[in-house]
């Protein structure tokens, strides 16, 4: 069991808290260089997709879990950043300028749709959120001329260096880059004043107002940043499927990117990730074992939106911090063995408190 002993303000902001986080995220990452080497070309596509969830379920996850505001139409924040990154690359625009230009396209958004936080809460916000997402899908069915309606919208590959960013190697690195670099501002993001104000109006606005947080301005600033990060995703997004439509930006996708961070953990960025592998890895799992079940429940229609219903439920019930909670108990046990404890956990579950981020 490691016991880091502190003798100095500035350690509990450090970006790497002790010798161990640096050898082992090192190594995590010299294992993603070295994963095409070893990869065939769909796991590669799979993986690479899995890099985008994460990059989305970075914002969800600043604007759900660490600001404690709902979102149940994250997916139209996706969208206006795929569109937008289609449009303009259409265009002949450079990849990272219209990248850019989606992500505070987005973010722009992300503000106008953060104005109603400011006067509900709760189940209010998220049907505010939900209604937003469905006037967005309507739009692009509607604005033919531009994003060529429910017929849809071919995207062209990504040109960078003189190099080809299609599909395979090329895009798994360019993927990485941005799930890796998501990841670093993120944690910057929250060890900053801003971040912690995030937490602070989470845990209790009442509080937070007491200590001079400004919750209107921190509640937009949280849904302009989630946003833009959604953006960026979905301008990915846009070039590894290299085809858009109405219907790949609906209400079920926004509650799907909901569910992937709470089954993940909510108010980690552990979870953020762990939570993109389970919504990329549950498909392929159902598919792999369909061979293995009575053929009425193979060919049901809905077999995966109860699988994933059924595995939220039950993550609810009895892991309320999701997979992410389940490993930290599993390492728990061994770190502490044999003097672990059964109800050690027992206070976690007080649903977000601000204890859960050391």
């Amino acid at each position: 069991m490691r016991f880091i002993f502190k003798t100095r303000y500035e350690q509990d902001i450090n970006l790497i808290q002790h010798g161990g986080q640096l050898f082992w995220y090192g190594l995590l990452v010299v294992a993603l260089l070295a994963l095409p080497l070893a990869a065939s070309p769909y796991f590669l596509s799979q993986v690479s997709q899995v890099f985008i969830y994460v990059l989305i379920a970075y914002g969800l996850m600043l604007l759900a879990g660490f600001t404690g505001q709902m979102s149940l139409g994250h997916a139209a924040f996706m969208a206006v950043g795929a569109y937008t990154e289609a449009v303009l690359a259409i265009a002949g625009w450079p990849f990272f300028l219209s990248t850019a230009v989606a992500g505070l396209l987005a973010a722009a958004v992300g503000v106008i749709i953060g104005l109603p936080a400011l006067r509900v809460r709760g189940l209010y916000l998220g049907i505010a959120t939900l209604a937003f997402g469905t006037i967005v899908e309507e739009i692009i069915a509607r604005a033919e001329p531009i994003t060529g309606g429910n017929a849809g919208l071919m995207v062209p590959p990504i040109q960078l260096f003189g190099l080809r960013f299609a599909d395979g190697v090329p895009f798994y690195y360019l993927a990485l880059a941005f799930a890796i670099g998501g990841a670093l501002i993120l944690i910057n993001l929250l060890r900053s004043p801003t971040g912690r104000a995030f937490v602070a109006i989470r845990d209790s606005e009442i509080s937070a107002q007491s200590m001079g947080v400004h919750l209107a301005t921190y509640k937009t600033l949280s849904f302009a940043i989630s946003a833009a990060f959604a953006g960026v995703g979905g301008a990915l997004y846009a070039h590894n499927i290299r085809f858009l439509s109405p219907d790949q930006f609906t209400v079920i996708q926004s509650i799907e990117l909901l569910m992937m961070v709470v089954i993940g953990g909510l108010g980690s960025i552990h979870g953020a990730v762990f939570g993109a592998i389970f919504l990329i890895a549950l498909p392929q799992a159902i598919n792999a074992s369909k061979p293995f079940l009575p053929a009425a429940l193979a060919e049901a229609t809905g077999l995966q939106p109860t699988v994933f219903g059924l595995v939220l439920i039950l993550m609810v019930l009895f892991e309320p911090l999701g997979i992410y909670g389940a490993w930290l108990k599993f390492r728990a046990y061994f770190d502490l063995f044999p003097f672990y404890r059964q109800g050690m956990f027992r206070r976690q579950k007080a649903f977000q408190k601000s204890d859960r981020l050391k």
